[in-house]
């Protein structure tokens, strides 16, 4: 099982969590940014149902897969603030 990170920073004259180097909505708070950061880190651990999905990857090409609903990455939130 994968982790996720969730880590709240400074962003474009607010607050926001990014995940890799991917970032959210900006936040007008800190505690806007975290609350949201949270929520979203709990709704990733949630199971869902088994599903198959199609996906292209960066050179264009497209994959079959079946994603399993109960197979949850652990999520958390980094607050270095």
């Amino acid at each position: 099982m994968s982790n996720i990170r969730y880590e709240v920073v400074e962003h474009d004259g607010g607050w926001a969590y990014k995940v890799g180097d991917v970032f959210s909505e900006t936040f007008r708070s800190h505690d806007a940014a975290l609350a949201a950061a949270r929520d979203a880190s709990a709704r990733q651990e949630l199971a869902g149902e088994t599903e198959g999905i199609v996906y292209q990857d960066r050179d264009g090409g497209w994959h079959e897969e079946i994603a399993r609903g109960d197979d949850r990455p652990h999520a958390e939130v980094v607050d270095r603030d």
